[in-house]
């Protein structure tokens, strides 16, 4: 495939999307809306709180890390 081609489909993509949002309904965009908002309290927010990144906490280097991860591996 060459790269005018590929150019060519990704320019199709975009126009079949930039389109479909130009003309959606009301009711498309509150959708959207509800969705983006869920997605940001599932990655963000609850990333914060619920995964906590406890490597970085205990352990202050990298060859701390990761060899605690290779004898929990190797267990």
């Amino acid at each position: 495939m060459s790269i005018m081609t590929f150019l060519n489909i990704l320019k199709k993509i975009y126009v079949f999307y930039f389109e479909g949002f130009r003309n959606m309904s009301d009711w498309g965009r509150q959708v959207w809306i509800i969705i983006l908002i869920k997605l940001f309290v599932i990655f963000l927010i609850l990333r914060l709180f619920f995964f906590p990144d406890v490597l970085k906490k205990n352990f202050k280097d990298e060859r701390s890390r990761s060899n605690y991860i290779r004898e929990q591996l190797l267990k």
